[in-house]
């Protein structure tokens, strides 16, 4: 009988051993597989210089849409005035503004009679 057990352990010591080599075997058939899928990827995009070709000519094409946006924001109607000339404008409105108040109040205090 301890023979007989004695290789009834043996056999499934390789049964385990089999399927792990089974398991291992599958296993490096599935990365070696990923690997040559991915190789192949990389071949049919054109390697690392044809990605930075593309994503060159896409930031050209982002730019070229953001001038082409900015292009036709512009205002086709009258002259064409940039902010500094309109902040310019709009201070020298303000201290005419001003000084008009300031011309009021002073024709207005001219006209006070004096108290004795």
């Amino acid at each position: 009988k301890k023979k007989i057990s004695n290789v009834k352990m043996t056999l499934e010591t390789q049964a385990m051993n089999l399927e792990s080599a089974a398991h291992t075997a599958s296993t490096f058939q599935a990365m070696s597989a990923g690997t040559s899928t991915m190789a192949k990827i990389r071949t049919e995009m054109g390697g690392i210089d044809s990605v930075d070709d593309v994503m060159m000519d896409i930031q050209d094409e982002m730019q070229m849409a953001d001038e082409v946006n900015t292009a036709i924001g512009q205002t086709v109607i009258g002259p064409n005035i940039d902010d500094d000339e309109l902040m310019e404008e709009l201070e020298i409105m303000q201290q005419m503004d001003l000084q008009n108040k300031l011309d009021t109040v002073e024709l207005g205090a001219s006209r006070l009679t004096t108290v004795p």
